[in-house]
């Protein structure tokens, strides 16, 4: 069953405070991953794998560039849900 963008926002903050250990509070559509967040490489690639599990969608390497921010992140989950 699709998700909504709130319900994506919801477990996508989970899933970075279990790499990051960032407060789910910190995790905003209009915050950028790596210069409000302070994420690195690494751990968004393990972000990513853990959202496409957690969401069941694909998100292919050469898109993850495009995700600068939580809610880039959000809305493809969104659109990629079946």
């Amino acid at each position: 069953m699709a998700q909504t963008e709130q319900e994506i926002l919801e477990g996508l903050a989970n899933i970075v405070n279990e790499e990051t250990g960032l407060d789910v509070a910190d995790v905003q559509m209009e915050k950028s991953f790596t210069d409000d967040l302070d994420i690195d490489s690494l751990s968004m690639m393990t972000i990513v794998v853990n959202a496409e599990e957690a969401f069941g969608v694909r998100i292919p390497d050469d898109e993850v560039k495009n995700l600068a921010t939580v809610g880039d992140a959000v809305r493809f989950i969104l659109n990629a849900q079946d």
